[in-house]
């Protein structure tokens, strides 16, 4: 299935695996991409020289050529010195969780590497279109982790309209019905991430993963308890017991947090100020807001990487609800197509064109 965004990326199929921190690692990104599609290694909580380990890992997992790519944080302090990182390694693609500098992207794109940054609102699409991004992911409400508040189902249009760049949907997505109703909207491809944190070539630990298949649509929820902005995940213990926290509370388990944080990405003090500062000034966040983000992390990794649900908190798309089983990334993406062109065969019968030619030009 050729769309826009295979073409620009060269992969076999228009899935992306985006970047999940602590989840996205080169196992399961060599998996997406081994499987035809985009698989995104998460580097906010790798070091510089773990990111390029990292790298070369995904790099040793794949066949020749394969395409992949790194998401980063544009706000980072580290920022130029990732982006020097993903060019000397070679990488096809740079994601961004935050929309990137005109000047990052401008750098990327002269030394031949696809920029998409992930955007949430019509306008930040506008503004790194018009900065010169290749493509972007618009993820609306019913994503995992920092959302919006906009379903993708009004937001994904309003995107394909404004820009004239191939465009990912996502925010619940997790088979190839999915996949048509994106590209219907005008779409060249689909954004999963809780879909491929719940495969068997995810690193999560097999209780977290139990918690995942459990949950019902009702069990996911969108709180600001964790770092002042508006997070979807499971709603746990841990999660109501911080909604009913006091705001003092909360930052003494930041300034802890933030400690730990700093140890395990090898940032000095001064160094998260700036990102602080970056933060603040990117998303007119209270102090308070900026310290309470080395939560999320902090958090995150005590159940992806520790299997502690009782500490940690489980980010998660609104699509987890409706997963019962733990496919490999080859299997996943396999059924994802399969589904998705037996959707558009009884559309549009077995019979005359292609049902692809009658859907609008996708991005």
């Amino acid at each position: 299935m050729e769309t826009a965004f295979t073409k620009l990326v060269g992969v076999r199929h228009p899935i992306v695996q985006t970047g999940m921190g602590w989840v996205a690692g080169p196992r399961l990104v060599s998996a997406a991409a081994n499987a035809g599609a985009l698989g995104i290694l998460a580097s906010a909580t790798m070091t510089t020289e773990q990111l390029r380990s990292a790298v070369r890992e995904v790099r040793s997992r794949v066949p020749e050529g394969t395409p992949f790519g790194v998401n980063l944080r544009a706000d980072a302090g580290d920022a130029p010195e990732r982006v020097r990182l993903i060019i000397d390694e070679g990488v096809r693609v740079a994601s961004f969780a935050l929309a990137p500098s005109e000047e990052l992207i401008g750098r990327l794109k002269d030394a031949g590497v696809v920029v998409i940054p992930s955007i949430g609102a019509r306008r930040h699409a506008e503004k790194v279109a018009a900065w010169g991004a290749d493509a972007v992911i618009v993820q609306g409400g019913e994503g995992g982790g920092h959302t919006g508040d906009v379903a993708t189902t009004v937001l994904l249009p309003q995107v394909v309209d404004a820009v004239d760049i191939p465009v990912v949907a996502a925010g619940g997505f997790g088979d190839g019905r999915g996949l048509v109703a994106a590209l219907a909207y005008g779409a060249a491809g689909i954004a999963m991430g809780t879909r491929f944190l719940l495969t068997s070539d995810s690193t999560v630990p097999d209780a977290v993963k139990a918690e995942y298949l459990r949950a019902t649509v009702r069990d996911v929820t969108v709180t600001t308890a964790v770092d002042g902005l508006p997070h979807r995940m499971l709603r746990t213990e841990l999660v109501e017991s911080l909604e009913r926290a006091g705001r003092a509370r909360a930052l003494v388990r930041a300034v802890r947090h933030a400690a730990g944080l700093r140890k395990l990405t090898g940032l000095s003090w001064p160094q998260m100020v700036r990102d602080g500062l970056a933060m603040k000034h990117g998303k007119d966040l209270s102090w308070s807001q900026v310290l309470l983000a080395a939560n999320t992390p902090m958090l995150l990794k005590a159940s992806m990487v520790e299997g502690r649900t009782d500490l940690g908190v489980m980010a998660s798309g609104q699509v987890a609800g409706v997963i019962d089983d733990l496919p490999s990334c080859a299997e996943l993406v396999s059924r994802v197509m399969a589904e998705a062109h037996s959707v558009l065969d009884r559309l549009h019968g077995s019979h005359g064109p292609h049902p692809l030619d009658a859907l609008p030009p996708p991005g």
